[in-house]
């Protein structure tokens, strides 16, 4: 019988924490070891999960909770201000990491590696835990091999912090590294109002949206000769993401160093 994996949720009074720590509870393999949030404030576990018998509380500080508690995987849905310092500090404890916060730079991603590898561990970056997401982005990396002229359109509730979003970024880089060539622009086009056109990642324009009623959504749409290609994923509620997180909490105990997006665990 295999070794049920103890996970610590980080950002666990967030909606896609709370989420996460029901989907670790009902898992058959997985036991919830605790749950992390600056915004405690005296909550136990039963306030996310309505189960009367959660009565842990939840831990305001992480590296306390590290401290105190057996813990084999961390799962991170903080926000971009603490993710870096958070996965840090669960990297120096020996501990793997699965990271669905978005926001890290390359400077910080190429650290947390480093550290992964220092301490003989892992570490998930997972732009994004839908596995349409990841078929997604999969078929625009294939595309672009014969559509050189691709936009993103990337929409999201409005309470996500950050801009484009970590879907779209890794969507940009693997279609850049996948077409042969980037279009230039047409002399003379200008933008009549700064920013309308999108921006530039890695010589993808990409628009970001956010609006009330919205989740998580993508189009990724190609222009040629006489036609387009239109692939869109939509995410229309936060349970979508739980079947890849769990696999990846799953495999991240057997991996060490970094692994950058799902497609590499599925």
């Amino acid at each position: 019988m295999a070794k049920e994996l103890k996970v610590l949720v980080a950002g666990a009074l967030g909606k896609m924490g709370r989420e996460t720590v029901r989907a670790v509870k009902t898992s058959d393999d997985l036991v919830l070891a605790g749950a992390v949030d600056v915004k405690a404030r005296n909550k136990i576990i039963s306030d996310i999960t309505g189960d009367e018998h959660d009565r842990d509380a939840i831990w305001p500080d992480l590296e306390a909770a590290l401290e105190s508690l057996k813990v084999d995987v961390v799962v991170d849905f903080t926000n971009p201000q603490a993710v870096f310092n958070n996965a840090r500090t669960v990297l120096r404890h020996g501990i793997p990491c699965v990271v669905g916060t978005t926001g890290l730079n390359e400077r910080e991603i190429k650290e947390l590696e480093r550290l992964a590898c220092d301490n003989q561990t892992g570490i998930a970056i997972i732009p994004n835990f839908a596995i349409g997401a990841v078929l997604m982005m999969r078929f625009a990396e294939e595309a672009s091999r014969y559509f050189a002229d691709v936009e993103i359109v990337e929409l999201h509730h409005e309470n996500k912090l950050d801009a484009p979003s970590g879907t779209a970024i890794k969507t940009a880089e693997m279609i850049e590294h996948n077409r042969q060539g980037t279009p230039l622009a047409p002399r003379g086009q200008f933008e009549k109002y700064p920013g309308v056109r999108g921006g530039q990642v890695n010589g993808v324009r990409v628009h970001s949206v956010r609006l009330p009623g919205l989740v998580a959504h993508q189009e990724v749409l190609f222009g040629g000769q006489g036609q387009t290609l239109s692939i869109r994923h939509d995410s229309y509620n936060r349970e979508s993401f739980m079947p890849g997180v769990i696999l990846t909490i799953q495999k991240i105990v057997n991996t060490r160093g970094l692994v950058y997006g799902l497609e590499h665990l599925i």
